[in-house]
């Protein structure tokens, strides 16, 4: 069984950073992309940012500039640092991992909160 297990949300003060993480356990492998999406009650879960294999990677135009998405293939792990959060911000994170020809995996979610 596989699980993403996510870490870093929290409340914090427009301009301060909050750095997300998420570890996969269990039987997943060759995963192709990893990334982060994010969720407001009442909208559509959007893409935050995702990273390939090569380490090339994709932005939401929101976030350019003040996240940096990273990963550890070794660890199975994919970072988000995110600066200079906004207001706008606050959300429910995903994280999500996408092995070669396979569904993706999400993890359970956890909250980012930018206060004014």
């Amino acid at each position: 069984q596989v699980q993403l297990l996510e870490s870093g949300g929290g409340l914090v003060q427009a301009g301060g950073s909050l750095r997300l993480s998420c570890t996969a356990s269990g039987n997943i492998f060759n995963i192709n992309l990893m990334g982060w999406n994010r969720q407001v009650p009442g909208k559509q879960r959007e893409l935050v940012a995702l990273i390939r294999t090569d380490g090339t990677n994709v932005y939401a135009d929101s976030v350019k500039g003040r996240f940096t998405i990273s990963r550890d293939n070794v660890k199975k792990a994919v970072y988000l640092q995110m600066n200079s959060l906004k207001p706008e911000d606050t959300a429910v994170y995903y994280c999500s991992m996408q092995p070669y020809g396979r569904a993706p995996y999400w993890g359970q979610g956890t909250q980012v909160t930018v206060s004014s």
